[in-house]
């Protein structure tokens, strides 16, 4: 049998409440394949933050390396600095792994109305550069306390990281419609934009059968509400494609429903998959959080680990649910997490019958 250890870390807010539900329909999933799944949850995130004085502890990163891969939930809350949390939790294991690849798939459903008139048909996978670019601890305050106070961050942009990414974004490429996106600003970015269109450039030109557009940002911000259906792979640097994959994924309708990568894909240390939403403190305790993210990240965790028929009986399974209208109240609906939960694993049940 096929066993496979999870790091589970439900985390904060809804995270908490999707996070078993996610667990109960992987399980669901793998019923009658030679797979199993051994969960192992840890209490890491806010709550142990505010007991602890930090995100994991000293030796986390060490027992998650001996797992083969990372379920997050989701991390966050009100009462617990986001700077702590981010960079006490995530960006550590992002880093420490290098998962330098965030994958982000963003899909329309014909039972979820778009934010977009008309509901255009979406289906566009942002590759997100993961490890460098933007969020750099490189930087700091200076003159604090006077009114010549100054706060300086460094991006950084390597050759090697461009390079991989965009190497990354070429095969996702090939493997769909050939044409990919390029994010830039290297019209107001006088340094780090132009050498990420140049490495793009020379990455790409050595690819066969790509088609390659490198659009400004805020053009292209621009073109994925008014026509998303013109994008099909997007490269992006760290931040363009953080902001990128949130916008793309609230035109579907919920950004409840997208789910994220954290990939090392060269396997030598363990990937996470987690949902694009957040805490969502606003609505945690009262049991209406989306689990479809939570979900379909699942699905992007076993077909990593080599599952690819098991995952593509999932995706068809809960896409089923939501065609069917049988969702959450951000979606129209009037379902509970649990009972979507329940739906997607009837589902998955009366396809194996």
């Amino acid at each position: 049998m096929n066993a496979h250890v999870i790091t589970v870390l439900a985390g904060d807010g809804i995270g908490l409440e999707v996070m078993p539900v996610a667990m109960e329909v992987l399980e669901a999933a793998v019923e009658g394949h030679d797979v199993r799944l051994e969960w192992r949850e840890q209490p890491w995130g806010s709550d142990y933050y505010r007991e602890h004085g930090r995100m994991m502890p000293t030796d986390a990163i060490a027992t998650m390396a001996a797992t083969d891969a990372i379920f997050l939930g989701a991390v966050g809350h009100p009462d617990v600095s986001d700077v702590e949390t981010l960079w006490g939790m995530l960006i550590p294991i992002r880093r420490e792994f290098d998962q330098y690849v965030n994958l982000r798939p963003v899909r329309s459903f014909s039972g979820v109305r778009s934010s977009l008139a008309g509901d255009p048909e979406i289906d566009v996978v942002i590759v997100r550069e993961n490890v460098e670019g933007e969020y750099s601890a490189v930087g700091g305050r200076s003159y604090q306390g006077t009114p010549f106070e100054a706060a300086h961050q460094q991006s950084i942009f390597t050759r090697h990281g461009i390079e991989r990414i965009t190497r990354f974004a070429v095969e996702v490429a090939q493997a769909r419609s050939g044409r990919l996106v390029s994010a830039t600003k290297s019209n107001g970015i006088i340094h780090t934009m132009p050498f990420w269109d140049e490495v793009v450039a020379e990455v790409v030109a050595q690819a066969d059968g790509i088609q390659l557009e490198s659009v400004l940002i805020d053009a292209l911000a621009a073109r994925a509400v008014r026509s998303p259906q013109s994008i099909d792979v997007i490269v992006a640097s760290n931040l363009f494609g953080d902001i990128l994959s949130d916008l793309v994924a609230g035109a579907v309708g919920s950004i409840g429903i997208a789910p994220s990568a954290n990939l090392n894909p060269e396997r030598e240390h363990p990937s996470m998959f987690e949902p694009v939403h957040g805490s969502a403190p606003d609505i945690a305790g009262r049991g209406i959080a989306n689990p479809i993210g939570q979900i379909w990240a699942g699905a992007m965790m076993l077909r990593h680990l080599g599952h690819d028929a098991i995952a593509t009986g999932l995706e068809e399974a809960f896409s089923a649910v939501l065609e069917r209208g049988e969702v959450t109240p951000d979606l129209g609906g009037s379902l509970s997490t649990v009972e979507v939960g329940a739906a997607v694993i009837a589902e998955l049940r009366r396809r194996r019958a």
